[in-house]
C-alpha cells in the first residue's frame, strides 16, 4: 500500500511541477530570445528527457553486473517508444476531448442552432495551426538515426563504443539549428503571470531561473522515486529486469513530457506540445544512445528488437499522416494501439 501512495503522489508532484516548469521555460524562452517552438524543441524537451538519460547513466555506471546493462539499455530503448507511442496518443486524446467541451459548450449557448465547427479549425480536431511540415522533417530524422540507433544492437564490431560520441555530435547539430534557425522569437506576449511572481507583469530574471530550475529538480526527484517504486513493482509480479526497463519505467520517465502535452493542449498551444515531443524524442534517439553505446555492450535481445520495431512502425504511421495531411486528433490518439501491439507482442515472449 505504501508503494501505491507513493507510485501516485509523485504522479501528482510531476504534474504539478511540470505545470510550473511550463509557466517557467515560457518566460526563459522570451529572455533568452530563442525561437517560439524552441522553447519545446530545446528548452523544455532538455528538462522533460532529463530522466530518462539520467536513468541510462545511473544504470549504466552504477547498476548491479546482472541487471543494469539491461536497465540501461532497455530505458534508451524505452523512452523513444513511449513518446512515439502514448505521448502522441494523450495530445490527441486531449484534443478530442476538448472538441468535445466545446461542441458541449456550443449547444448549452445555442440549443437551436446548427452546430458550428469549434474554434481550432477544419475537420473539428484543433489541428490547423499545427506545422505539419517541421514535425514531419523533425520525426524524419529522428527515424533514420533511430534506425541507425536499432542497427547497431543487432551488430558487434571493435570500434563500436565509440559510435556514441557521434550521436552525441547529432544532438548537438539538432541543438544549433533550433536555437538559430527559427525566424521568430519567443515573445512575451499571451504569457500566464509567472508563478513565482503573480503580481508582477514582467518577472525578473532571478525568478525565472528559481523557478525553473527548482522545478526541473522536483521532476528529476519525482521521476527517480517514481521509477524506484516501479522496480519494485517488478519482482512482486515476477517481471524480468528488461520488461521493467522497458514497459514500466519508460512510463515514469516520459511522465513530463506527457503531462507538458496535457498542459499546453489545455492552453491551446498545440504546436508547443507536438515540438515537445519531437524535441524530446530527437534527444533520446542521441544522448541515451550515446551513453549506451560507450557503457554498455548495446546488444539487442527479442524484446528490445519489439520495442524497436514498435517504434519505427509507430513514427512510419504519424510521419505517413505529416506527408500526406491527414493529421487529426483521432489519428494521433491511434497511436497508443502501437504500444499495446508491443506490450502484447512482448507478454507472449517472455
Amino acid at each position: 500500500m505504501f508503494h501505491v501512495v507513493l507510485l501516485l503522489g509523485c504522479a501528482v508532484a510531476i504534474y504539478l511541477a511540470c505545470e510550473w516548469f511550463v509557466n517557467a521555460v515560457e518566460w526563459l524562452g522570451a529572455r533568452l530570445r530563442i525561437g517560439h517552438l524552441a522553447v519545446g524543441t530545446i528548452l523544455a524537451a532538455a528538462g522533460t528527457a532529463l530522466p530518462e538519460s539520467v536513468v541510462t547513466l545511473v544504470a549504466a555506471l552504477f547498476g548491479s553486473p546482472e541487471h543494469g546493462d539491461d536497465i540501461a539499455v532497455g530505458a534508451a530503448l524505452g523512452g523513444p517508444l513511449v513518446v512515439g507511442t502514448i505521448a502522441y496518443a494523450v495530445t490527441g486524446a486531449m484534443l478530442l476531448a476538448n472538441r468535445h467541451r466545446q461542441r458541449t459548450q456550443a449547444l448549452a449557448h445555442d440549443r437551436g442552432s446548427v452546430l458550428a465547427t469549434p474554434a481550432g479549425g477544419e475537420d473539428d480536431d484543433g489541428l490547423t495551426d499545427v506545422d505539419a511540415g517541421r514535425l514531419a522533417r523533425d520525426q524524419t530524422w529522428f527515424l533514420a538515426i533511430f534506425i541507425v540507433k536499432v542497427g547497431l544492437g543487432l551488430v558487434a564490431f571493435a570500434f563500436k563504443p565509440w559510435l556514441g560520441l557521434g550521436f552525441f555530435a547529432v544532438y548537438a547539430v539538432y541543438f544549433h539549428k533550433e536555437v538559430t534557425g527559427d525566424g521568430t522569437r519567443a515573445s512575451t506576449e499571451e504569457l500566464e503571470p509567472l508563478k513565482l511572481q503573480p503580481r508582477r507583469a514582467v518577472p525578473s530574471t532571478v525568478a525565472v531561473i528559481a523557478q525553473t530550475v527548482v522545478t526541473l529538480a522536483i521532476i528529476f526527484a519525482a521521476s527517480q522515486l517514481f521509477v524506484a517504486q516501479l522496480e519494485w513493482v517488478g519482482p512482486v509480479l515476477g517481471l524480468p529486469s528488461i520488461v521493467v526497463a522497458l514497459l514500466l519505467s519508460p512510463i515514469a520517465t516520459e511522465l513530463p513530457e506527457i503531462m507538458n502535452a496535457i498542459i499546453w493542449v489545455r492552453q491551446g498551444r498545440t504546436q508547443l506540445a507536438l515540438a515537445n515531443i519531437s524535441g524530446a524524442m530527437m534527444i533520446q534517439a542521441t544522448v541515451p544512445t550515446g551513453i549506451g553505446l560507450l557503457f554498455t555492450p548495446w546488444a539487442f535481445d527479442t524484446a528490445l528488437v519489439l520495442a524497436g520495431a514498435a517504434t519505427i512502425t509507430s513514427v512510419g504511421y504519424l510521419l505517413w499522416l505529416m506527408y500526406t495531411h491527414r493529421v487529426t486528433a483521432g489519428r494521433l490518439a491511434a497511436a497508443g494501439v502501437f504500444y499495446l501491439a508491443f506490450a502484447g507482442g512482448l507478454v507472449l515472449t517472455l
